[in-house]
């Protein structure tokens, strides 16, 4: 028995270090987001197999999407943080399943449409899958394991891209045999997370608060520190919140994070630029079909999105810079060029270019996206950060319902797909010439105070972890 103690202790050792929670996140990540059918999923199911419309894909099933994530988001994200991390795990795992189990084995509109719904309840989890791991791991660790977990999750999307590009130009397997291979990886990750450490604590209901004592423990907190991993102990505990308190707390902490009007128009270049780039994302397909239909030509929709996902990473490699009198022209500038790669996806004829334009228009959404949350994450503290999250991803799913059920949504103009993206190009014109003179104006109002000393300016909810939350961001 003692000898069998010895055994098992290096085990349990293991299971109380940072890396064990992060490695079976990891492992999560990689099998969940492995879907080789995600590219292709507008050719199956306007061929031979699902034989539904163009239109129908278009204006009546994709939408639904839109509408689902709007809908489960804000609670999705209370229960988040109330169950404390790990069910909304297990539940994104299981809609999952839902959605390509339906996709697989239904035929008609009503049941794609169910898929989406189910789709976008996983899309909305997500926020499960980022924040576990704050719960878990020290923020000294901190950095390090976001930058595991989210590049995990980036190297799955590209290696099932790349997969399901071999298996259907090589006809290896047939699309309904890539959908059950799918089923299998997912119910591999399903099985994994019930293997996550279940949190003792979360950001806004299941708070850390001190307590005081003469007993330090030192050599306790000595191998905690060591471990990379948050322990409760008599100095931490997780102090229960009601939902009332929380909400009243969030809505102090959202007063007090947009007051700042830096803050308040870089929030709004993102909810703006989400809007746009969700839509794009969401119907490129359909475009691509249009311009070069599957049924008479080979598609490399799979190749493409691992090119783009990985020249994305340039744009992750951003660092730290001083962007309050530069930021909003540079933000201007590349909505500007994001606009110009739509417009040129969209009046091409060639396959090629429109692909090219995607892999351009992707990447330069990356790099604005990384600048943005870099020059928010530098003003506030992790959690306050996750409050304009939500918030912001919250605004840009509204927008992006709006636009939806007027451009697309068979109940409103139900576009075709040409007109929908001119509209999206547009739109992007739009945000260019908002920042455009913003930025302008910022610049004005330096020239007229570069004479004049400049204060120190020390906002009221800086953190000393702002810094590492902000290279945290840039991490992935």
């Amino acid at each position: 028995s003692k000898n069998k103690g010895l055994r098992m202790k290096p085990v349990r050792t293991w299971r109380k270090n940072w890396k064990y929670p992060t490695s079976i996140l990891c492992i999560y990540g990689f099998f969940s987001t492995i879907k080789p059918m995600e590219p292709f999923l507008v050719p199956y199911l306007t061929g031979p197999d699902k034989n539904l419309t163009a239109q129908q894909v278009n204006n009546e099933i994709f939408p639904v999407w839109t509408y689902s994530f709007l809908a489960v988001q804000v609670p999705v994200f209370l229960l988040t943080d109330w169950l404390r991390y790990k069910p909304i795990v297990i539940l994104q795992c299981m809609a999952l399943f839902i959605t390509m189990a339906t996709i697989r084995w239904v035929t008609n509109v009503p049941g794609m449409q169910v898929s989406q719904f189910f789709f976008g309840v996983a899309t909305a989890s997500d926020l499960g899958y980022y924040s576990y791991i704050y719960s878990m791991v020290d923020l000294n660790k901190y950095r390090k394991a976001t930058s595991y977990i989210r590049s995990v999750q980036l190297l799955g999307y590209s290696v099932g891209s790349v997969l399901g590009q071999l298996l259907f130009s090589l006809e290896l397997l047939s699309y309904n045999d890539a959908l059950v291979f799918t089923l299998i990886l997912i119910a591999i990750a399903l099985l994994v997370s019930f293997f996550l450490p279940m949190p003792q604590r979360s950001m806004f209901f299941h708070r850390k608060r001190k307590l005081t004592g003469d007993f330090q423990g030192e050599e306790r907190s000595e191998e905690s520190e060591e471990a990379g991993v948050k322990t409760e102990d008599h100095q931490e505990l997780a102090e229960a919140q009601t939902c009332g308190k929380v909400l009243l707390q969030m809505i102090r902490d959202f007063r007090e994070c947009f007051a700042s009007k830096q803050l308040l128009y870089w929030s709004l270049w993102w909810v703006m630029a989400s809007c746009g780039f969700n839509q794009t994302v969401n119907f490129i397909q359909v475009l691509w079909e249009h311009v070069q239909p599957s049924q008479n030509s080979s598609i490399y929709n799979g190749g493409v999105e691992a090119v783009s996902s990985t020249a994305s990473v340039y744009g992750i490699g951003y660092r730290e810079e001083r962007w309050e009198q530069w930021g909003e022209l540079a933000l201007a500038g590349f909505s500007g060029l994001c606009s110009v790669a739509l417009f040129v996806m969209t009046f091409s004829s060639n396959i090629w270019i429109s692909y090219a334009s995607y892999i351009v228009f992707k990447c330069l959404y990356m790099v604005l996206m990384t600048i943005a949350m870099f020059h928010i994450a530098t003003e506030l503290t992790m959690e306050r950060y996750a409050l304009v999250f939500g918030a912001n991803t919250f605004g840009a799913l509204v927008l992006q319902t709006i636009l939806t059920s007027i451009v697309v949504d068979s109940g409103g103009l139900a576009l075709g797909i040409i007109p929908q993206f001119i509209v999206y190009a547009s739109y992007f014109s739009l945000i260019t010439a908002v920042f455009l003179l913003r930025g302008l104006y910022t610049i004005r109002r330096e020239k007229k105070n570069s004479q004049l000393p400049l204060p120190s300016l020390s906002l009221p909810y800086q953190h000393k972890t702002s810094n590492i939350i902000a290279q945290k961001i840039i991490v992935f």
